[in-house]
């Protein structure tokens, strides 16, 4: 088995928070940007050449096939390398990887997503995939919060989920 890891290139860079960044990233060999696909809940490694690889989750839906996102949040010498990357830049990607939500057995039933912080990366997946089939799942709320409003991640796709009639949004912040 081969484990080199993919080429794939920063395609853009969203700033969610002071300290995490979303990464929008296509791969740079069309053959392998179409047969690419994995399953709500995975990760990959992803590598700064020169400087190592970290985990992170893919939090795209695997219903919007030709690209990866990951979400990271600014820890340590990866990750801080990871964001003084630039739109443009070509990082290396191994994966999928791990086990993925059960989303057959989740069709029919209501559902309730929880998540706080940059816990809602691994979720964000599943969530998107979720709403792309909406209507194989019975009830679905989301319930989110963090530390402040400086601290939500996906502020835009939070209001999306706000704004549809047949989604439960309830978002919450606790500075303590």
């Amino acid at each position: 088995m081969d484990y080199s890891p993919f080429k794939v290139r920063i395609e853009s860079i969203t700033q969610e928070t002071p300290d995490v960044k979303t990464f929008h990233l296509t791969f740079c060999d069309p053959d392998v940007a179409q047969s690419f696909t994995f399953q709500p809940g995975q990760f990959g490694l992803y590598s700064v050449f020169g400087s190592g690889e970290a985990t992170f989750c893919i939090s795209s839906s695997p219903t919007r096939s030709g690209y990866i996102e990951c979400s990271v949040k600014r820890a340590g010498r990866v990750t801080a390398e990871l964001h003084k990357c630039n739109e443009g830049d070509v990082l290396g990607f191994r994966g999928p990887y791990g086990n993925h939500f059960p989303l057959e057995e989740m069709k029919g039933k209501n559902l309730l997503f929880v998540g706080g912080g940059i816990g809602l990366a691994p979720l964000r997946s599943l969530i998107w995939n979720v709403l792309d089939w909406r209507d194989q799942f019975a009830d679905v709320t989301i319930l989110y919060g963090s530390r402040s409003v400086a601290d939500l991640v996906y502020k835009s796709e939070l209001k999306v989920w706000q704004d549809m009639s047949d989604v439960n949004a309830v978002y919450t912040v606790d500075p303590g």
